[in-house]
C-alpha cells in the first residue's frame, strides 16, 4: 500500500510540473507562449534633435528586428517599446517610471540629461543603465555607481584621444606646449563636462585652452567666433554642440577664413546632418567616433538583405549605415552581448536588472566576437570589470571628404590611467556628498 501511495504521489507532481511548464510555455488559447525580453527605448524622433533621436532609435530596433528574424537570443524574443521624449528630460523620467513596472533588465537613456536624472532612481530599482559613450563620465566607476555604465568610452577618455590625435598632427606630445586650443561647447551638463579635464590636462602638456559657452539652442555663435579667431587666434577649435548648432561652427569657421581642418568634433557632432547643410564648406573637417561608419559590415548587409528585405525597416533605407544608425546598432550588440553573457551565468532565460548588472560588469567581448558577429572595425573589443564599468575607452577619429565619412585613425587608445585617476576622484566625491559605501572593486 506504501509503494502505491508513493507512486501515486509522484505521478501527481509530474503533472503538476507538467502543468506548471505548460502555462509558461503556452497561452491561453493552447498556443505556443514565446518568451520575450522587453527593451524600452526614449528615442526623439521629432524636434531639434530629430535626426539623432530617429538614427539611434532605428539602429537598434533593426538590429532587434534582425535577431527576432533569426529566433531571438538563445531563444528569447525582443519586444520593445518606443516612448516619444521629444528630448525632454522630464517627459522621458515620467516614461521610465511607467515601464519599470514591466521589468526591464536595462535602459538606454538617450540623452546626458536623462542619464543624470535616472541615477538614483535606477540604482534603487535595480535597473543598469547603459549610457553608451554619454553621460556622466565618473560613472565608469563601479564602486559608486553599481547599476551604472558608459561602454565602450566615457567623455574624458574621448578628451584625452582627442588631444592625443591634434599632438599628432602637430607633431607629437611636446609640441602641444604653447598650442591656443577653443572648446566650444553648448552650455548644457553634457558641453561643460570636459571642462575641467581639459583644463587639467592644458597644465600637465603647456597648452592654452578656453571654453566658450554657448548659449541653447546654438544658433548665434558670431560673438563666440570674433573672439576665436581676432583675439584667442586660435589654433585648434574644439567642436561640442548638438544638432543643428554643430554646422554653426563649420559656417563660421568658412566666414572667418579658419581652417576646416583645425575643427574637431567630439562624436554627436560627427554625423551626416552636421556636414550636409554646408556641402564642401566642410571637406576636411574631423570628428571623433566610437564606431566605424560606413555600409561596409556583414552585420549591416544582413540587416538590409533580412529586415528591409522583409519590409520590416524601421527608417529609410538611405539612412541605414549612417553615423547616429551606426551608433544605436553599437547600443545594440553591447546589450545583446551583455544579455548572452547573462544567459552563460543564470541560463537561458528573460534576464532581470540585478543579472544583466552583474553580466554588464563581466563583458568580454573580443575582436573574435566581433568577428562572428560580423562586425569587425565597427566596434572595438570591450572588457568591464565590476571596477570598471567604461571597458577600454577607445576612439577613433573620422574626417568629411565632401560626400561620406572616412575613418582616419586606428583605435587611439585614451591616457588611461590618467583618466581613471580622475574619475576615481570625482566618484568618490560624489559617494561623500551621498553618503555611499563604496563597493569592493573585487
Amino acid at each position: 500500500m506504501g509503494h502505491k501511495v508513493n507512486i501515486s504521489y509522484c505521478c501527481i507532481m509530474v503533472v503538476i510540473h507538467l502543468m506548471m511548464f505548460s502555462s509558461q510555455v503556452l497561452g491561453d488559447d493552447g498556443e505556443k507562449k514565446v518568451p520575450k525580453q522587453f527593451v524600452p527605448i526614449l528615442s526623439y524622433r521629432v524636434g531639434t534633435f530629430s535626426a539623432a533621436g530617429s538614427g539611434l532609435a532605428s539602429g537598434m530596433i533593426d538590429f532587434m528586428q534582425l535577431r527576432n528574424l533569426q529566433g531571438g537570443v538563445n531563444g528569447i524574443m525582443y519586444e520593445w517599446e518606443e516612448y516619444e521624449t521629444g528630448y525632454n528630460v522630464e517627459r522621458a523620467v515620467d516614461y521610465y517610471e511607467q515601464f519599470k513596472s514591466k521589468k526591464p533588465a536595462y535602459v538606454h537613456p538617450f540623452s546626458t540629461g536623462v542619464a543624470y536624472a535616472l541615477i538614483e532612481k535606477a540604482t534603487r530599482d535595480r535597473i543598469p543603465v547603459l549610457s553608451v559613450g554619454y553621460g556622466r563620465t565618473d560613472c565608469s566607476d563601479g564602486r559608486v555607481f553599481p547599476y551604472f555604465f558608459n561602454i565602450p568610452t566615457n567623455y574624458w577618455s574621448q578628451s584625452t584621444g582627442k588631444i592625443k590625435f591634434i599632438a599628432g598632427k602637430m607633431g607629437g606630445m611636446e609640441k602641444l606646449k604653447g598650442l591656443k586650443i577653443a572648446n566650444l561647447h553648448l552650455d548644457l551638463a553634457f558641453g561643460k563636462e570636459t571642462e575641467t579635464i581639459l583644463d587639467d590636462m592644458s597644465r600637465t602638456y603647456g597648452f592654452v585652452v578656453k571654453h566658450y559657452s554657448v548659449a541653447w539652442p546654438g544658433i548665434d555663435q558670431k560673438a563666440q567666433w570674433d573672439d576665436i579667431t581676432t583675439r584667442f587666434k586660435a589654433d585648434w577649435v574644439i567642436n561640442r554642440n548638438f544638432g543643428i548648432s554643430c554646422t554653426v561652427p563649420l559656417k563660421e569657421a568658412a566666414r572667418h577664413g579658419f581652417p576646416i581642418d583645425r575643427i574637431i568634433g567630439f562624436w554627436w557632432c560627427g554625423s551626416e546632418e552636421t556636414v550636409l547643410p554646408v556641402e564642401s564648406a566642410a571637406k576636411g573637417y574631423y570628428a571623433t567616433n566610437f564606431h566605424g561608419v560606413g555600409k561596409n559590415f556583414p552585420l549591416i548587409r544582413q540587416i538590409i538583405d533580412t529586415v528591409y528585405g522583409s519590409m520590416k525597416g524601421s527608417i529609410s533605407l538611405t539612412r541605414v549605415g549612417t553615423v547616429f544608425y551606426n551608433r544605436g546598432i553599437i547600443w545594440a550588440i553591447i546589450s545583446e552581448e551583455a544579455l548572452r553573457t547573462a544567459h552563460k551565468k543564470f541560463g537561458v532565460q528573460v534576464v532581470t536588472g540585478e543579472q544583466m548588472q552583474w553580466a554588464l560588469e563581466h563583458l568580454n567581448i573580443t575582436e573574435e566576437r566581433i568577428d562572428e558577429i560580423g562586425a569587425k572595425g565597427l566596434l572595438p573589443a570591450i572588457k568591464t570589470t565590476p571596477a570598471d564599468h567604461e571597458g577600454g575607452g577607445w576612439v577613433r577619429v573620422q574626417q568629411w571628404d565632401g560626400k561620406e565619412w572616412v575613418s582616419v585613425s586606428g583605435w587611439i587608445s585614451p591616457l588611461k590611467d590618467y583618466v581613471r585617476k580622475k574619475v576615481e576622484a570625482s566618484a568618490e566625491t560624489f559617494a561623500k556628498e551621498k553618503k555611499i559605501i563604496l563597493r569592493s572593486a573585487e
